[in-house]
């Protein structure tokens, strides 16, 4: 482990008594384990035409994960999208009725943008980008939050996690030009945000039917305790699970490297552990005119572009994730098939390489799918 990340341990080890007072209390008996698939793109895709099936027969995809070991969704949210009609409130209230009827739990993932938030971009949504006041701006973020989340507990719809932004390695709510700018932190600013979602969270869950567990979420492993050191400092608290997105792709660490980090984490903080975003390709080969993301690239030594390789890979992440004392995987949208739907970089799918459907078959189920119940050590 690199000396910054060592260092960076050390004092979130001093902080960690601290951080667990401010947690909701995790739920009683057993630590959960958490399996499971962000399926953001299966209502549209069925508005396209999309079917998935298992020995030749289309399949209700929410039905079919959760009898292949699922027992999370996952489910992302943009403020005010528009040049989509989807991961709107609504479009999110579709999937998480569809995913607790199949006997799932959902994570909900404010992205905090009109558009994707990610490790190098966090663009404000355009309804808060005149508001100069951090404090305003906070408030702006606590009600959208707060009122999203009551919104869906009045249907009974309220969420079981939710993430607190998407892949926030820069500043929350940041600008255009932050990555190219290269600008630092604020952390005053970034604390007063995040603690404000936090807490619209558990206050959303003390006045509705059920309580939610507050996730922060940053991308590729080694950014993780770097991060935390920097966010102990500046006083974020209250969150309750720790998200980590791992591909190999745009990754520094290796698998090990990975394990290392998440062990270190549960020695540091309260807070429980989940790959919330991982994917591997079964092949190298693609559908559509739309480029895959997932390439060559993507690959790790001993895990083939095969269905095999795939299947592979995320039992052994999966066993890895338990080694080290994580709280789960989550793959993220195994249900992109091609489709006549577009992106805005052609029709079809970027990802239909990286799903559990073969298209060379019809989107025929793949073994990838049975990670989810494998016998875990």
């Amino acid at each position: 482990m690199a000396r910054r990340a060592i260092a960076a341990l050390s004092v979130a080890l001093a902080a960690s008594a601290a951080l667990a007072a401010d947690a909701t209390p995790a739920p009683a008996g057993p630590r959960p384990f958490y399996l499971g698939a962000d399926l953001s793109y299966v209502n549209e895709l069925e508005d396209c035409g999309g079917a998935w099936r298992e020995h030749g027969k289309p399949q209700d995809v929410f039905t079919l994960f959760h009898a292949h070991g699922a027992n999370l969704v996952r489910v992302r949210l943009w403020n005010h999208a528009t040049w989509t009609k989807y991961s709107n409130l609504d479009d999110v209230k579709k999937t998480i009725r569809r995913a607790h009827a199949a006997g799932m739990q959902v994570l909900l993932d404010f992205h905090y943008s009109d558009d994707w938030a990610d490790g190098d971009h966090q663009v404000i949504p355009a309804a808060w980008a005149t508001i100069g006041d951090p404090q305003a701006l906070a408030q702006a973020l606590y009600q959208f939050t707060y009122d999203t989340l009551m919104a869906l507990d009045h249907d009974g719809l309220m969420p079981e996690q939710v993430q607190v932004g998407n892949e926030t390695n820069g500043e929350l709510l940041g600008q255009a030009n932050w990555v190219k700018d290269k600008r630092p932190i604020d952390w005053q600013r970034n604390a007063l945000l995040f603690n404000a979602g936090i807490r619209a969270v558990h206050d959303a869950g003390k006045a509705g039917q059920r309580m939610p567990r507050a996730m922060i979420h940053i991308a590729q492993p080694e950014n993780l305790l770097p991060w935390f050191e920097a966010a102990t400092k500046a006083g974020i608290t209250g969150y309750d699970l720790i998200g980590i997105s791992y591909y190999a792709k745009w990754s520094k660490y290796s698998l090990k490297g990975l394990g290392a980090v998440i062990k270190a984490l549960r020695a540091a903080y309260s807070a429980e552990v989940v790959v919330v975003e991982t994917a591997y390709p079964f092949t190298l080969e693609g559908a559509d005119e739309s480029p895959n993301l997932l390439g060559a690239d993507s690959l790790i030594a001993g895990y083939p572009a095969t269905p095999d390789g795939q299947l592979r890979y995320l039992v052994d992440l999966t066993q890895l994730v338990k080694d080290n004392d994580g709280s789960g995987v989550v793959y993220w949208e195994p249900a992109w098939i091609s489709s006549t739907c577009h992106t805005r970089w052609g029709k079809g799918s970027n990802w239909e390489n990286a799903t559990f459907f073969n298209f060379r078959k019809k989107d025929e189920l793949l073994p990838g799918i049975d990670f989810m119940q494998h016998a875990y050590r």
